[in-house]
């Protein structure tokens, strides 16, 4: 039998501020409807109400949690949330793991302060690399989620390679969109750091249509110039993109990833689980139908 991942949706897709009203079992009820049997927690208070839907899912729809969003300590300054540096918080966070049967967390970003400040970064890495090894007391093995801004540069160096070199025990989340979007070859960097990930997400990255000015009239460069220099960078669905997804997909797996979760930060207007559907088709005709 060969070796397969479990392919599962990263929950920000459909967190509730962009549903008109979220359940926790019927979201996964519909995500199951399409083809979905995992998902990573993400954007969802972790409410008794939602962690007792999430439990439900599991028992009724064999539904799997593969991870839960943690933070060391806020984002900024007054930010509200579930942190592990409050004791109370952290013994919280560990039962809805326990009843979810779940053994990883995953941080979502470092703090603000430390984004671009080597120092800081690396400061953030150590107090990071504290709660890992608390944490795998526990049961419960830490991972960090990339974007493209730890891919600055100080001293030659990468931020997340700072990351990964003071936090020797908390494992990474790649994902696809943000390497390349940080100039990165995604199948390559994810074979960088083989060993060290258990989670992968699925994004592709899309050039949308530039609307240019009408220039029917003469050439007008100052107009010519916003339009063509303005951000055309998209996430996108599976397939609509221009990235090799299936390269990713078998990097990932050759380099330890276990669950692949398909993520689309923005939807453009398209409805979140249409879009899921869209990305399940394609990994379908890939070969994964048998990883979901």
């Amino acid at each position: 039998m060969n070796k397969k991942g479990l392919i599962g949706v990263q929950m920000s897709t459909i967190a509730p501020a962009k549903m008109p009203s979220f359940d926790a079992y019927e979201t996964m009820a519909r995500l199951t409807d399409i083809g979905y049997h995992c998902a990573e927690v993400s954007q969802v208070p972790m409410t008794r109400e939602n962690v007792a839907g999430f439990r439900r899912a599991i028992d009724e729809l064999d539904f799997n949690i593969s991870s839960l969003t943690a933070a060391v300590a806020p984002m900024f300054p007054g930010m509200p949330g579930e942190y592990l540096c409050n004791p109370d918080d952290y013994r919280k966070m560990l039962e809805d793991a326990r009843a979810l049967n779940c053994d990883m967390f995953r941080i979502g970003m470092m703090p603000m302060n430390a984004i671009g400040n080597a120092r800081k970064c690396i400061d953030f890495a150590k107090t990071a690399e504290e709660y890992a090894l608390r944490l795998k007391e526990d049961g419960i093995d830490l991972y960090y989620h990339n974007h493209h801004m730890e891919f600055m540069k100080v001293d030659g160096v990468y931020l997340l390679d700072l990351l990964r070199a003071n936090a020797p025990h908390m494992g990474f989340e790649l994902d696809t969109h943000w390497i390349h979007r940080g100039g990165e070859n995604p199948v390559a960097f994810i074979r960088r750091y083989a060993g060290v990930i258990r989670l992968l997400h699925l994004k592709d990255y899309r050039i949308a249509n530039v609307n240019m000015p009408d220039m029917t009239r003469g050439f007008d460069v100052k107009a010519f110039s916003n339009a063509f220099f303005s951000e055309p960078v998209q996430f996108a669905e599976l397939g609509e993109g221009n990235l090799p997804i299936r390269e990713c997909i078998e990097a990932g797996l050759e380099s330890g990833a276990e669950y692949f979760l398909v993520e689309q930060d923005d939807c453009y207007g398209r409805d979140p689980f249409e879009s899921l559907r869209i990305s399940r088709d394609h990994l379908i005709r890939l070969g994964y139908g048998d990883w979901f």
